[in-house]
């Protein structure tokens, strides 16, 4: 399930309380207290056995006397009772229920796993949805209802507040009490037994009453779901996140380099960066970030003004700037000349902008009224610090003016101290202006702000087509796989692995294996030149710690010596390890190359990973790499170079050339590629891997393997490219098309295809005149989740971006998977060659695959086309109410429908 009868949860008309009391303190008086104290607009029917009035309420038995069937149940009784309640419940018909109890799957014990089953099992056949158990509550200030055990009642406001924790709940309601700081939703989801976070994610996207959505994780229960979710409402607002237990202890050991390095923190940052979620870090960041976004404050970009009366507070949020990443704005010259006229010559004459410690009221005023109208300046930072020369709060007083008479002015303010700058800080909030307790902290918000910024832009980027075509030969990788597997081997030898890279288009060392030092002499002789050896042992998984690697062996006598004398070194330095053999491969030489690592593993939650960084020995020291998701474009691999130390050296430094960043980018594609391919992939280091101005090289890898559970694509958080829908369509004029689903680089094919329709069938399929398809609108046409949504295009074979599309059908399912709205268009310069009718078919025939019950789509009346089309394909007609000239045809597609 996902938002099915949410409503019932967030919407109510009625609600029964189970297991209602009056005895002082209990869980089921104050629930009880709170229910009826929140300003509820409907029946609350209090029901338990040992009791007649609940607050002076008449108070039920059992669901079963109940008057009327409540829309949501809040449940706080024993345990072992709940499944039964449950049951009870959904024959009556409710639809919803917040189970307050614990005693279930967050225990050690059987017996609670078992009753939690058993109550979701009740629920199931009356798709009654379960919040909770072992939970605080739920709070929806707008409606009235507090269904909860919190301590306060919240204001009503634009914020939702999703948390496990139900503690959380009860901290972020003082620190916003307050602060005049109102919410939309707050939830306590506690064990998660139905109702998580996608299924929030979902349904607070679309709610109107909420502008930005808060979340506490712990830990996430269905990877792809919700990062299906996430993905869909960052898009739609801002989702800001705090994840608890940064630093798990016991982290699992690692064989290789990246499954060291990637720890589980790192991996859930990368998936909060690739859905386009905000991440803080603290309690304090949360709450700094939801009143910034609270008050409405939307910077243009990074470049913050100080304004101040004291230099060193002044600094030391210049410093701020400096260390969170942002840019301390340039002052143009009219600027600085206007600041001359109406501030003391004493003034610092540049940013921060001091304007001395006496400085009055309208001081502030006139200063920042300079700075708004500087359109190099994308917000003011106002900092005040308390003198006896002059009044901090008519200073405030004189910006809330400014702030007034210039409401899209992106402000925020610090008043340091206590006393009076408390006071303040509560006028401030009272005129939605952002305020914090010292310089930092509002330096920290505006990169909150920042950051979010940043990431809606990278969301909304289209990425470059690949700088060129590669085949893949998936069957030759299988064989290497396939065949260790045979051997009981989990790890490839190195000239295994590398036969993987390369039928992935992987540049590579040509390496050769030998079994003994003889072999491994006759091998560099058949090579020539200078030579590369290294041991090959299945239980040592750094080579080099042993003395096991060799480089610049001259000859095949040289290359003998060497093998026997590392056969003793492994002898003496690890005894028990076995030496299967050497491998050899010829001596690459390129000395201005950079060495970096690449590299896959697996995390228990969000699937295989891909890791980038600076490579060679020292890897595990230095710590210079980052992490992301597969699956990759360009965009997605040059944006996870960019989050490392060495990608500054990437680009060139004194007379050193830029590498191939292209290259780069271009093999975390082929990679990513690997493991959406191969389920038996599950571990590999490609280190080092060359780079420099002429490309790249792999010269050494190491691969893990393990029995396929399931197909490649299921294991990922995120839903690759579905090549299985490609398919060959040869056209009557002795031309081949391909059909295949749509990728993000194809916006500008998809850009050009719309400028070649003609304004009326640009009318008939999109109901109004446009003359240019939009970056947004191609964005949501091009980049989309296809765990949610298809879009197939008919084009030519070639490069994504790069090729003319001829025709697309698209549908986009509903969060159930059981409606789905489809949309198609065939240009002109093609119709009457059959292309509408084969779309439209391999686009039903898709959502029915899909499970998808029923397609339909808005047509006008006078597109008789489209009307005939969907006639033949067996569509119903119906006229859509409320909208003259719009026919809505509707396709069942359930087993057996006519």
């Amino acid at each position: 399930m996902t938002i099915k009868n949410l409503e019932f949860v967030f919407r109510p008309k009625s609600v029964a309380l189970i297991g209602a009391s009056d005895r002082p303190s209990s869980i089921g008086a104050v629930l009880a207290n709170n229910l009826y104290l929140g300003g509820f607009d409907g029946p609350i029917m209090p029901v338990n056995p040992s009791h007649r009035f609940v607050r002076g309420v008449w108070t039920y038995p059992d669901v079963a006397n109940l008057p009327v069937t409540p829309d949501l149940a809040v449940i706080a009784t024993p345990p072992d009772a709940v499944p039964g309640i449950i049951a009870e419940l959904g024959a009556r018909g409710t639809k919803a229920a917040v189970v307050i109890t614990a005693g279930f799957g967050e225990t050690a014990q059987t017996h609670g796993r078992e009753l939690q089953q058993a109550m979701l099992d009740a629920a199931r056949p009356h798709t009654l949805r379960i919040v909770g158990p072992n939970c605080l509550g739920v709070l929806i200030p707008g409606i009235g209802l507090n269904a909860s055990f919190a301590h306060l009642n919240p204001l009503a406001g634009q914020l939702a507040f999703v948390t496990q924790s139900g503690a959380i709940v009860t901290s972020i309601l003082d620190w916003a009490q307050s602060r005049g700081i109102g919410f939309s939703h707050l939830v306590s989801l506690g064990d998660m037994a139905d109702v998580d976070f996608a299924d929030l994610l979902d349904y607070l996207a679309n709610e109107r009453e909420t502008r930005a959505i808060l979340l506490y994780v712990e830990a996430i229960t269905n990877a792809r779901k919700f990062m299906s979710a996430a993905r869909a409402a960052a898009r739609m607002k801002p989702v800001i996140i705090v994840k608890a237990g940064r630093h798990a202890e016991g982290a699992r050991a690692a064989a290789s380099h990246t499954g060291a390095l990637a720890g589980s923190d790192a991996v859930y940052d990368a998936a909060f960066r690739r859905a386009g979620m905000l991440r803080v870090y603290t309690l304090e960041e949360l709450f700094d970030a939801a009143e910034t976004l609270a008050m409405g404050c939307r910077p243009r970009g990074e470049r913050l003004a100080i304004l101040t009366n004291g230099g060193g507070v002044g600094v030391l949020a210049a410093d701020a700037v400096i260390d969170e990443g942002a840019r301390l704005a340039e002052l143009a010259p009219e600027t600085l000349a206007n600041l001359d006229r109406v501030l003391p010559p004493t003034w610092s004459h540049g940013n921060p902008v001091d304007i001395v410690g006496d400085a009055t009221g309208s001081r502030y005023a006139d200063a920042l009224e300079v700075l708004a109208n500087d359109r190099d300046i994308d917000a003011i930072l106002v900092l005040n610090c308390p003198t006896a020369v002059a009044s901090s709060t008519d200073a405030a007083q004189a910006v809330i003016r400014t702030a007034t008479a210039k409401p899209k002015l992106p402000l925020l303010t610090s008043w340091v101290g206590d006393g009076s700058a408390a006071e303040v800080r509560h006028l401030f909030a009272r005129h939605r202006i952002p305020s914090y307790d010292t310089p930092e902290q509002a330096v920290r918000a505006f990169m909150h702000l920042v950051n979010y910024r940043r990431n809606q832009e990278t969301l909304m980027e289209t990425p470059p087509s690949v700088p060129e075509e590669f085949t893949t030969d998936t069957a030759r990788a299988q064989r290497v796989i396939r065949q260790a597997l045979g051997e009981s081997r989990d790890w490839l030898t190195e000239p295994e692995a590398k036969e993987v890279l390369a039928a992935y288009g992987v540049p590579i060392v040509s390496t050769e294996w030998a079994r003994t030092p003889g072999e491994a002499a006759s091998v560099a002789a058949r090579i020539g030149g200078t030579v590369v050896l290294k041991i090959v042992s299945p239980d040592i998984s750094h080579k080099s710690d042993v003395g096991g690697v060799a480089r610049d062996l001259d000859g095949p006598a040289a290359v003998q010596e060497m093998a026997v004398t590392m056969q003793e070194r492994v002898r003496w330095a690890r005894p028990e390890a076995r030496l299967t053999g050497f491998s050899v491969q010829p001596m690459v030489r390129r000395p201005q190359a950079f060495e970096l690592i690449i590299g896959v593993t697996e995390d228990p939650q969000f699937g295989p990973t891909i890791l980038f960084g600076q490579g060679g020995t020292a890897v595990e020291v230095l710590k210079d790499q980052a992490l992301a998701l597969p699956p990759l474009n360009m965009r997605l691999a040059h944006e996870v170079m960019s989050r490392t130390r060495i990608h500054s050296l990437l680009q060139g430094y004194r007379d050193l050339p830029p590498a191939n960043l292209e290259a780069i980018a271009l093999t975390l594609i082929k990679v990513a590629q690997l493991v959406i391919d191969i389920p038996e992939l599950m571990e590999l280091d490609i280190n080092p891997l060359l780079a420099d101005q002429y490309g790249v090289i792999a010269l050494d890898a190491r691969m893990r393997v393990g029995e396929a559970t399931g197909p490649a694509g299921q294991r990922l958080a995120i839903r690759p490219y579905p090549k299985e829908l490609e398919e060959e369509i040869p056209l009557g004029d002795g031309r081949t098309l391909l059909l295949r689903p749509i990728r993000p680089e194809d916006e500008p094919s998809l850009q050009a295809t719309f400028s070649k329709l003609t304004p009326e069938e640009v009318r008939l399929r999109f109901f109004i005149s446009m003359k240019t398809l939009s970056h947004v609108a191609a964005v949501r046409f091009t980049q989309i989740d296809y765990d949610r949504e298809m879009g197939l295009i008919l084009t030519e074979s070639g490069i994504p971006g790069k090729t003319e599309i001829y025709g697309v059908a698209n549908i986009i399912a509903d969060t159930e998977n059981e409606r789905a709205e489809y949309a198609i268009i065939v240009r002109h310069d093609m119709t009457a060659m059959g292309l509408g009718i084969f779309l439209m078919k391999r686009i039903i025939d898709y959502a029915r695959q899909r499970g998808i019950r029923e397609i339909f789509g808005d047509v006008l009346q006078e597109n008789r086309q489209m009307r005939k089309l969907c006639g033949i394909l067996g569509f119903r007609e119906a006229a859509v109410a409320d909208e003259p000239g719009m026919i809505r045809v509707t396709l069942n597609l359930e087993p057996g429908a006519v």
